[in-house]
């Protein structure tokens, strides 16, 4: 369970917030709402993205249904510490994309009484841990995981199956490339794709 309220004046730690998923769970909208009432709370925020993240905006960390939030984008994790200098909360958006050093990256920051929020997919689409994700996840001092709703059966998702072709890990996509799925829809769609192959093999 998540408690915004958990501030110890005299501690005078930070910590360490993922918010993770499949695509199109909400992730990044979860990330926004939390950075912008950390901004209403008069709290200094920084927000960065992998520079690779160029689907919607340049600059901008975009939820899927358009709510956004500016960004500075970085192109590897160790850029992080050295922009997010005197700032209460650190927001981190796609954070699979990051090298492994991100993790050392958010605890130095939560070390430094930074509350640092991050989100980031947890399988690829191959439904393995992706990057990061598994080691932020487990030093994190809260983790809430969001579900989308599966294209094929109506169910909780949290699968993300790529419908294209390719078997790069990274391929950056929208619902043209990805569908959520549920582990069931998920299980048969990986079922059918060998059998298509084992077809093609025949032929």
């Amino acid at each position: 369970m998540f408690l915004e309220n958990t501030v110890n004046h005299i501690e005078q730690k930070g910590w360490i917030e993922v918010i993770t998923g499949s695509m199109f769970s909400g992730k990044t909208e979860e990330l926004i709402r939390r950075l912008k009432r950390a901004k209403i709370a008069k709290q200094k925020v920084e927000i960065f993205k992998p520079a690779i993240d160029t689907r919607y905006d340049v600059e901008k960390v975009v939820s899927h249904d358009s709510n956004e939030i500016h960004s500075t984008p970085v192109p590897a994790a160790a850029n992080i510490p050295l922009l997010a200098d005197n700032v209460d909360v650190v927001g981190i958006d796609e954070a699979q994309f990051f090298d492994s050093e991100i993790v050392e990256v958010c605890n130095q920051l939560a070390n430094r009484g930074i509350r640092v929020i991050v989100a980031g997919l947890d399988m690829d689409f191959k439904g393995k841990p992706f990057g990061p994700m598994p080691y932020l996840m487990a030093t994190a001092e809260y983790v809430t995981k969001v579900h989308a709703i599966c294209s094929k059966t109506g169910n909780l998702a949290h699968y993300s199956h790529r419908t294209d072709v390719s078997e790069e890990l990274v391929l950056l996509g929208e619902i043209n490339e990805y569908e959520p799925l549920s582990r069931a829809a998920y299980f048969k769609a990986m079922q059918d794709e060998v059998e298509i192959k084992s077809e093609k093999i025949v032929e």
